[in-house]
């Protein structure tokens, strides 16, 4: 994520965060678990490693469950937005495992790039970049601190949101079973709309996947408009 895109995640959207979230993306949790389940598979179950997660602001919903799965992962966890990165912190300290979690308020930019990842983690902020050369850069970024063939997982919305108005309608549905009135409905409708800008299809997250030296794109889960997909860091530069 950018110091831009950081801008509307602010004190009063972090504090509505995790509730909000969860009404968003339905299996918000399980796409978390199922992240660390791709990653331990793709690395080998109980081995050490070094896990890079970009954009870990918020629940730091995905370095929970993967560190209750791999006890020997450590964690550099980045993220722009001060009030996200302090509300994760919140989240690490009770969950017991700040001390295998190094965070820093930035950009993937901003981690020293000599250090080397076994794997990497980025959930929900592909979406929130404005244009493919903004999207591009930060899997650049992150391929840059990939050893050869880790293994990174890329989650997010993903194709146009009015180009499918059947989903639409039954995300609007999702606000409305979880309490919210007509109005409300609208603005969140509103907000979804306009405060984001997909990939236009699966195919550009691929395409914008290999441009950044990924290889072998799988995707492993899907909500509505959201992807999740396990792909790995070519073994030589492309």
């Amino acid at each position: 994520m950018t110091q831009n895109s950081a801008r509307k995640f602010d004190a009063d959207r972090a504090g509505e965060y995790a509730s909000q979230s969860r009404i968003a993306l339905a299996g918000y949790d399980a796409c978390h678990e199922l992240s660390a389940c791709m990653l331990s598979a793709a690395l080998g179950d109980g081995k050490p490693a070094r896990v890079l997660v970009v954009g870990a602001g918020g629940t730091a919903g995905e370095i929970i469950a993967a560190a209750r799965l791999e006890p020997a992962w450590s964690f550099v966890a980045v993220d722009p937005s001060p009030p996200m990165l302090e509300l994760a912190r919140a989240h690490l300290d009770a969950a017991g495992i700040s001390d295998r979690v190094k965070t820093v308020l930035g950009t993937a930019e901003d981690i020293d790039p000599t250090l080397s990842f076994d794997a990497a983690i980025m959930i929900g902020v592909l979406h929130h970049l404005s244009g493919n050369e903004a999207k591009q850069e930060i899997l650049t970024q992150i391929a840059a601190r990939l050893l050869p063939a880790a293994p990174v997982v890329i989650a997010g919305n993903y194709r146009p949101y009015a180009s499918q108005p059947l989903l639409m309608d039954a995300w609007a549905a999702r606000w409305r079973m979880n309490g919210a009135n007509p109005e409300e409905v609208q603005s969140k409708m509103n907000k979804i709309l306009h405060g984001a800008e997909p990939p236009q299809s699966e195919e550009a997250v691929f395409s914008l996947l290999e441009k950044a030296g990924f290889v072998q794109p799988l995707r492993f889960f899907a909500s509505l408009f959201w992807g999740a997909w396990l792909a790995r860091r070519a073994s030589t530069a492309i």
